[in-house]
């Protein structure tokens, strides 16, 4: 169907225009942003300021610095997007916080990068993470707000592959157009801001009218962070499914830099993990659109998420069993192309099974701590299967357990095809 031009539907509307290509690539630059101002302290910056910092330390205090930058995801996501779906004004309900989580996440940084202290930098970080976390409540509910169910896969799959080119074309920019660890920071900051502004400045934005705006009672507002999941058992399940398949993710990557040391002794790990990580993002970018589009046209998404699940599972059985660089470039293709898939579906997935329209920013960010929750839970279930039940290889035949544990719950939804 060709792309129409439209007023955009009212903010608690069910979308049915189309929306052009023209909106999608803003919308994508303004993930890219959010995506690359997560990833790039994580990767590249955070290490190298810990290492000068304290050396012998550096890996405890990475822990705990990106441990509380994930709890105060969980909290912010969710309480920002409740929030943004309570936002009335003229620009809309997400432009605000896109636009002032971006500037928030930015002082954020630079705040870190200026740190010579663990607690200054805990400090730093957890304020940008505030601030990042309050952008991206308003970078992912456009989907659900303007996009019709018959074209969200293709453009979730536009938006969900800027999480793979942030973390590559951050760390490539951190390394090359710049030096040194303040420079970075600087860079990714002004980053952050600047691919949001396309969005932010040349689309408009459902307006809520005020008539429409909930009564602000603070304990009212926080009790309905909690989605109840014998009262909206799809969203449950579609929670859990994404959590599953987010650690079982993070599972995977966690010790990539130890297995490529350890298990297939690469003479250059810190090089390995990098190619690894370019193998993986391009196979993640050649499957994500065509699966999205293939999606919209059959207008099904379970049987997606269950074939990337056993694809991700298949790459880490790979892991678990072949200890060479070739397999392990291979398991990097293999996963990235299960991802990809997982990208655009399941996001789509998502936006179909939310309870309500007035919270949808709401209840995407709680949806959103099925991405960072893992995140804080995987060292503690990664570090004692390594230790105790089979080493790397246990590590990863747990990886694809819970992968297909995750594709296999996405069945019990019934809502949704």
């Amino acid at each position: 169907m060709r792309a129409v031009t439209a007023r955009p539907p009212a903010a608690l509307d069910e979308p049915t225009v189309r929306v052009r290509p023209g909106w999608t690539a803003a919308l994508s630059l303004a993930s890219l942003a959010v995506f690359m101002a997560f990833f790039t302290p994580i990767q590249i910056l955070l290490p190298l300021q810990l290492e000068h910092l304290d050396e012998a330390h550096k890996a405890a205090n990475l822990a705990w610095v990106t441990g509380a930058g994930a709890l105060v995801a969980v909290v912010v996501n969710p309480l920002a997007g409740a929030l943004s779906d309570r936002t009335t004004g003229r620009w809309g309900r997400r432009r605000p916080w896109i636009v002032g989580g971006a500037l928030a996440g930015a002082a954020g940084l630079l705040i870190t990068s200026a740190q010579h202290t663990l607690p200054g930098i805990v400090a730093g970080w957890c304020l940008a993470q505030s601030g990042l976390n309050a952008m991206l409540a308003g970078v992912t509910a456009p989907v659900a707000d303007q996009v019709p169910v018959g074209q969200r896969a293709a453009v979730s799959g536009w938006t969900g592959i800027m999480q793979s080119l942030g973390l590559v074309l951050g760390a490539l920019l951190v390394t090359t157009a710049v030096s040194g660890v303040g420079p970075g920071y600087l860079l990714t900051a002004l980053l952050a801001v600047a691919l949001a502004l396309p969005y932010v400045l040349c689309f408009r934005d459902p307006v809520l009218p005020r008539a429409l705006r909930p009564a602000f009672r603070p304990r009212a507002l926080l009790s309905s962070l909690w989605v109840d999941p014998r009262a909206h058992p799809d969203f449950g399940w579609a929670w859990l499914t994404r959590f599953l398949i987010n650690l079982g993710n993070a599972l995977g990557t966690l010790y990539l830099l130890f297995y490529l040391t350890d298990e297939v002794h690469h003479p250059d790990p810190d090089t390995g993990v990098l190619v690894l990580t370019v193998i993986y993002t391009v196979s993640a970018t050649l499957t994500a659109i065509p699966a999205g589009i293939a999606s919209d046209r059959i207008g099904r998404r379970k049987v997606f998420v269950v074939v990337c699940s056993v694809i991700m599972a298949v790459a880490a059985l790979l892991l678990a069993v072949a200890h060479t660089w070739t397999a392990v470039m291979i398991a990097a293709a293999v996963l990235g192309a299960g991802f990809g898939i997982y990208l655009a579906v399941d996001q789509a997935l998502i936006t179909q099974v939310l309870p309500s329209a007035a919270d949808r920013a709401k209840d995407l960010g709680v949806i959103n701590i099925a991405n960072s929750g893992p995140q804080v839970l995987a060292p503690a279930v990664a570090a004692p299967i390594v230790a105790h039940l089979g080493g790397y290889p246990g590590l990863y035949v747990a990886t694809a357990l819970v992968t297909l544990l995750g594709g296999a719950l996405v069945l019990r939804i019934v809502g949704v095809d």
